[in-house]
């Protein structure tokens, strides 16, 4: 009897043993990000730095992560079948992107309601209040925003190479149109891309201090708000978009747009070639950050305003996937929460390890360390990784960037439709069937596909096209939903 109970004892120990080691057990998330410095990511790098941040917040949160990147090319598809088989806890994603953008996945119920779990923690308190009003849908929190720029402007930006060897003064250029002669030089220079457009639909951005384009999507850009009438428009008929559109063709018909931009044979690395001449720039409080991002020496000037609106603080923001479990989120909180206040985290999360993928360093003048990048493995930016305020400068960036980045937000133009957010449930099938029209007819006119001289005909059979897929059902909604918001 006596063995009895003692071996009874003894079990009752080690299960208890057991079960406090368990409860100790850190909580597992599954962590997707697009890479978009890199073509394709290393998987080992990539495994090494998961290795590498796990090993350092061992001691801070009880959280361990699986960390996957993806390339820009494949991050949407990939992203949708991984989400499809409830394979990720904590994804990367912004506005602006295709089929798992912001706008798409809270229509899908794809993303987990953090609004009650978000008070009182450290990623709660990383950033101002305000930033997290700005990123609500329905006056809920399902967004983790990037603390960086998070308001909307464009620049015209040039190779400075080319901005040197032909004196341009590019202070003088205030519209597109002022680009000619520029272009002229480039093409003459036998660059294959004069003007890149880095095959992106550019009405939606060039036409920013004109139009505010709500949907923060280029898919769609055929609604907004015309800034003059702060009436919900149809763009397609404007002067603008023609003008736009003929400009492009007229572009393409001299040889300054390559057919490499229509048909995407153009990656989000042919910038950090010396193949082209002027493309474009999201203005930032720091853009010499394109030049480490570019691996060369590019200058900018300004193309727009800077905006305030709906869905610019979404422009790069994280979001807890709806499959994960409370556990799960919590753990994703905690781990943001780190990532937003922890500049060594926040650094081994956006440059890779030091070392191999990225060194400290500290110039003449600079009053704190630097970062610079020479990986070909693991490469990130802090637009999409962790907030401006913590991520250490690059060794172009001035050692004051985290106020910049403060003053930059708090200087721009609040748009008029700022906080309005459209329901497409009344019109769903309509707007998706006019949205999968642009590749067709919009993308093409964007990026010089059409000749100027057709563009009119062109113009007019797109919104032919619009009408017959719903178009005027759903121009109807918006309206009828931003004069009700304006009534509010």
């Amino acid at each position: 009897m006596k063995k009895l109970v003692s071996l009874v004892l003894a079990l009752t120990m080690l299960l208890g043993v057991v079960a406090i080691a368990h409860a100790d057990d850190p909580v597992t998330i599954n962590v997707t990000r697009c890479t978009f410095n890199l073509a394709t990511p290393d998987s080992a790098q990539v495994k090494k730095v998961e290795d590498a941040i796990n090993a350092y917040i061992a001691d801070k949160i009880n959280v361990k992560i699986n960390l996957t990147d993806i390339g820009s090319g494949e991050y949407a598809d990939k992203v949708n079948l991984a989400l499809a088989n409830n394979e990720i806890n904590l994804l990367w994603t912004a506005s602006w992107e295709a089929v798992i953008g912001t706008n798409d996945l809270v229509p899908k119920n794809a993303v987990y309601d953090i609004t009650d779990l978000l008070p009182g923690t450290a990623l709660y308190e990383s950033m101002a209040e305000g930033q997290w009003e700005a990123t609500k849908y329905n006056g809920k929190n399902y967004f983790i925003p990037v603390y960086k720029d998070n308001v909307e402007g464009y620049d015209f930006m040039f190779r400075k190479e080319l901005v040197d060897a032909h004196e341009w003064d590019i202070t003088t250029v205030k519209t597109l149109a002022d680009l000619e002669a520029f272009l002229a030089d480039a093409k003459a220079d036998g660059l294959k891309y004069p003007f890149l457009t880095q095959k992106t639909a550019m009405f939606y951005r060039w036409y920013i201090d004109k139009f505010d384009f709500f949907t923060a999507d280029a898919t769609t850009n055929f609604f907004a708000v015309d800034r003059a009438t702060n009436e919900v428009v149809d763009t397609i008929l404007t002067p603008e978009y023609a003008e736009f559109a003929k400009l492009m063709g007229d572009w393409a018909d001299k040889g300054y747009i390559s057919e490499d931009d229509v048909t995407k044979v153009t990656t989000d690395t042919t910038t950090q070639t010396q193949d082209w001449g002027i493309s474009w720039w999201t203005d930032i409080p720091v853009n010499a950050e394109a030049n480490s991002r570019y691996g060369q020496e590019v200058v900018m000037t300004p193309a727009t305003d800077r905006y305030a609106h709906s869905t610019s603080a979404l422009g790069s923001c994280y979001t807890i996937t709806a499959n994960s479990t409370e556990e799960q989120a919590k753990a994703a909180i905690d781990f943001m929460g780190l990532l937003y206040t922890d500049s060594t985290l926040a650094d081994l999360y956006t440059f890779g390890i030091e070392g191999e993928d990225f060194e400290y360093t500290q110039a003449e003048g600079q009053t704190i360390k630097h970062v610079t990048q020479h990986s070909d493995s693991y490469n990130h930016s802090m637009w999409e990784s962790a907030s401006a305020t913590i991520v250490t400068p690059l060794d172009n960036e001035p050692d004051n960037k985290a106020d910049l980045y403060v003053d930059f937000n708090g200087g721009a133009k609040t748009s008029e439709a700022a906080g309005f957010r459209f329901d497409k449930t009344p019109v769903e099938a309509a707007y998706s069937a006019c949205q999968n029209l642009f590749e067709q007819y919009g993308f093409v006119l964007e990026n010089g596909g059409v000749p100027a001289d057709a563009v009119d005909a062109y113009i007019a059979d797109y919104q032919a096209a619009l009408d017959a897929a719903g178009y005027q059902a759903v121009l109807a909604e918006f309206q009828n939903q931003y004069n009700t918001w304006k009534a509010q």
